[in-house]
């Protein structure tokens, strides 16, 4: 389970019984402002750490809401919304594939213009689906992977050629997502391999190196801080800067760097969805997107980043998406993932 750093003023509420328990796999639960105040439901895949200073300042100026805060892995926020019908105001993931499969699938309703206005084509999908936030997938490398002098990979071959050089050292100690469980995983993966035969190679070489499984960025970065790891490939990179860089480095790959799109929608058994759209409004402002890059560590939705950083490739948000969702698709990656994964 995520660790949470909570802000001064929440509640942590119980996860399990009593009325409202919730079938799907819940993380965590926190809960902001009056109990007994109108709710604004929010369902998310981010650490509350990084949004907690958005809500904050949102309650601040709306002092008489209260605001329900529950986090979950991509795969059940989909499975939530999806197949449970759960309510909920505000869905925020980083699972873009999922996200998008909601909306094509009339899971969501349309954001008024006035929450889309300062956000650029690139960053929207009609009126349903908008992002809130973009971050690089980074390799995070610990200070003890490198003897002195050793110069850090800068690519993907770089990053074979060291584990398979130094197979003893790095043997049980490179952490990565598991595609068949995480959705951000599946999706990272599923890009790379698009863009890159190097994405295969490198799967086998992590599987003949024991390669260490993860559901999530946080805890990939704890195992590395800890010393169980040496390597975390594909990390989101909020997380690997948020928790601050002391033991590691943050390495964006120069042969190409994806960058996610963090993306939120209504969907449509939303109870209180003009609550929704008031807070997505102030998300995407101007001191909104000012308090993600604070609380993240990194810049606001903006298409400079790609300019000043070629190497950035942005994950398009567009029905492309969706064929990686296919069952064939997604069951002939899992079989050649679990293949790379299980040599002997």
């Amino acid at each position: 389970m995520r660790k949470l750093v909570f802000a001064l003023g929440v509640t942590l509420l119980a996860l399990a019984g009593g009325k409202g328990a919730l079938a799907f796999e819940v993380e965590a639960e926190v809960h902001f402002g009056p109990m007994d105040a109108p709710q604004i439901a929010v369902l998310s895949t981010t650490d509350i750490a990084i949004l907690s200073p958005v809500i904050t300042a949102y309650l601040d100026r709306n002092p008489g809401l209260g605001l329900r805060y529950v986090m979950a892995s991509s795969q059940e926020v989909y499975r939530a919304i999806a197949d449970e019908g759960a309510e909920f105001d505000l869905v925020i993931s980083s699972a873009m594939d999922l996200q998008m499969k909601l909306a094509n699938d009339g899971m969501a309703i349309a954001l008024p213009a006035e929450a889309l206005s300062n956000q650029p084509g690139w960053a929207r999908w009609r009126n349903l689906l908008v992002s809130v936030a973009q971050e690089p997938v980074v390799l995070i490398l610990s200070d003890k992977a490198l003897a002195p002098g050793q110069e850090a990979p800068r690519t993907r071959r770089d990053l074979i050629a060291l584990l398979r050089d130094h197979e003893a050292q790095f043997r049980g100690k490179v952490g990565t997502y598991d595609p068949a469980v995480s959705g951000a995983g599946y999706l990272f993966g599923a890009q790379d391999a698009r863009l890159s035969d190097t994405f295969w190679r490198l799967a086998e070489v992590m599987g003949r190196l024991d390669a260490q499984l993860y559901c999530c960025s946080s805890e990939m970065i704890n195992d590395l801080r800890s010393g169980q790891l040496l390597v975390g490939y594909n990390v989101l990179g909020s997380y690997a800067l948020a928790q601050g860089t002391q033991g590691y480095q943050v390495i964006e790959l120069e042969d190409f760097t994806l960058t996610l799109l963090r993306t939120a929608l209504v969907p449509r058994q939303a109870t209180n969805p003009d609550g929704a759209f008031d807070l997505l409004q102030f998300l995407l402002s101007a001191q909104g997107q000012d308090l993600v890059a604070k609380g993240a560590g990194l810049p606001a939705v903006e298409a400079a980043a790609f300019d000043r950083k070629p190497h950035l490739r942005p994950i398009r948000l567009d029905p492309g998406l969706l064929a990686n969702l296919d069952r064939v698709t997604r069951a002939r990656f899992l079989e050649e993932w679990r293949a790379a994964m299980e040599q002997p």
